[in-house]
């Protein structure tokens, strides 16, 4: 197989990985006020994506390493096209990694809440952003001869666009409500439940919109494509069809798959272009015109059997470690009459305390 193509497997499995990885805990960020009563039970909800939400971004850097390293044709144009929208995600996870690490460097409820809604809102522009991004690059932008963005910022807001976004965003809250699911007891786990049913019928609804817009759409149906969105859409149902039946973990994986699928059938259905001109068809950057040289990528392609297997054995094995279910210390506010259970002293709200896990 032409390494070209191969890397074009190899970035479209890092972001596959990515919403996959990501999903799940931008989910957790965006739903942690609504499925906590109190700071405790929102300091259990955050506090169980503290062990990965940090590795889970690596995936987004190493796919945007990958096509500037494989592809710089693709780079180039793609970083200037979506150029404002890439800053805002940019912005989002850094406002997002900071209300991890201040949201409780200060005894104030108001502090606590102000980050708090920091952290729901910079969660839910990430994939919203990115799923705009990714619906563009295969609906087309105005692209010419010179592979130069020709367009504005509102043609970046195409209806195919918008729409992937947000089918993204609602399946990143059914897989974040699957994961609390599955890591949180008591009346946290039962509300995430029902967040879970309820994402997961809208993700859905919105994926069968979104199937059929991609294959009525001018590219018309792809035979691998299609599979993949059979088994997004089988996904998500089965992820609904399990949580209401208290299996947790099967609901999860339902969910994931369903994400994993979405995210594969956009890149299935763009191949063998990596970007769609909506000016000319002969404007099309592919896998041929785009990529780096041979030597180039012969170096990578190394690199990528050393160290992927490497990457990929410790994320299993960080998430075998912190496989526990999170409860909330109610035993810590028990002893105190009159106190509320919002106060900062019934556990250390830091993320990266891993001796809190």
């Amino acid at each position: 197989m032409d390494l070209a193509n191969v890397w074009y497997l190899i970035i479209a499995i890092f972001w596959i990985g990515f919403f996959v990885l990501e999903g799940f805990d931008l989910g957790v960020g965006v739903l942690h006020r609504f499925v906590g009563n109190d700071d405790v039970e929102r300091r259990v909800a955050i506090n169980t994506i503290g062990p990965f939400w940090d590795a889970n971004e690596v995936w987004l850097i190493v796919g945007g390493a990958a096509i500037f390293a494989a592809f710089p044709a693709w780079y180039a144009t793609m970083f200037s096209s979506l150029y404002l929208a890439l800053v805002l995600v940019l912005v989002a996870l850094i406002v997002r990694g900071v209300a991890f690490e201040f949201r409780g460097k200060r005894d104030s409820q108001r502090w606590r809440s102000g980050w708090s809604w920091a952290l729901t809102i910079s969660s839910a522009l990430v994939p919203l952003l990115l799923g705009v991004g990714v619906g563009d690059l295969l609906v087309g932008l105005p692209i010419d001869a010179d592979q130069n963005f020709t367009g504005t910022f509102w043609n970046l807001l195409t209806p195919y666009g918008l729409l992937t976004g947000v089918t993204l965003l609602v399946l990143c809250l059914a897989d974040g409500a699957a994961f609390l699911a599955l890591k949180t007891t008591d009346d946290i786990r039962e509300r995430s439940r029902a967040l879970a049913v309820r994402f997961g019928i809208i993700g859905l609804i919105l994926a069968v919109l979104w199937v059929l817009y991609t294959v009525l759409g001018p590219g018309g149906p792809k035979p691998l494509a299609l599979v993949f969105m059979v088994v997004a859409a089988l996904g998500i149902a089965a992820g609904v069809l399990y949580q209401t039946k208290g299996r947790d973990t099967a609901a999860f994986t339902g969910t994931a798959l369903g994400i994993g699928g979405a995210v594969a059938a956009l890149f299935a259905s763009l191949f063998p272009n990596v970007m769609v001109s909506s000016t000319s068809a002969a404007n099309n950057l592919t896998v041929a015109n785009a990529s780096s040289g041979s030597y180039a990528l012969t170096i990578m392609t190394v690199v990528a059997v050393i160290m992927f297997p490497i990457v990929l054995a410790y994320q299993i094995w960080n998430y075998y470690v912190f496989r526990a279910r999170l409860q909330a210390p109610k035993e810590l506010v028990a002893d105190v009459p009159g106190l509320k259970r919002d106060v900062p002293d019934a556990g250390k709200d830091e993320t990266s305390d891993r001796q809190h896990q």
